[in-house]
């Protein structure tokens, strides 16, 4: 099972204040952890909303809203792809982890969608284009 993990931002992260030394060193750690352990696909930090956008789609229409973003609870600072065995052993990962953020933070757990979760609407030749776009990404690393 796959599970993206994201931490939340804070009033601080979205102001753009640097994480510490000792905080990128306790990170550093814990993601050589994850990755000695094989459940680490991926993670990386995110910028503030102050420098990305969104767009709203209504129908055909697509209007661009710029950043920042007001509700900072709602937004994501980083976050990590894992492969573990359930949602349990995440939590379990998660409550490892160092507090990403000076002060009260929270991490998010939520699992991705596989290909079986669609039933049969995921049809043979949709799964087929699937692991082609996959395999096209996967080659570029």
């Amino acid at each position: 099972m796959r599970f993206m993990v994201m931490v939340k931002a804070t009033r601080d992260s979205e102001n753009g204040v640097m994480p510490s030394e000792e905080l990128l060193a306790a990170m550093g750690q814990y993601n050589e952890e994850l990755a000695k352990a094989g459940i680490l696909l991926s993670g990386e930090g995110l910028q503030p909303s102050s420098k990305g956008a969104r767009v709203r789609f209504s129908g055909s229409k697509r209007t661009v809203i710029d950043g920042p973003f007001a509700e900072t609870k709602e937004l994501v600072a980083g976050f990590w792809l894992w492969q573990v065995k359930s949602k349990e052993e995440a939590i379990e990962w998660v409550k490892r982890c160092p507090n990403p953020m000076p002060g009260p933070s929270e991490i998010e757990i939520r699992q991705v969608f596989e290909a079986e979760d669609f039933g049969e609407q995921f049809t043979p030749e949709l799964k087929e284009q699937a692991e082609r776009t996959y395999k096209q990404v996967s080659d570029r690393k």
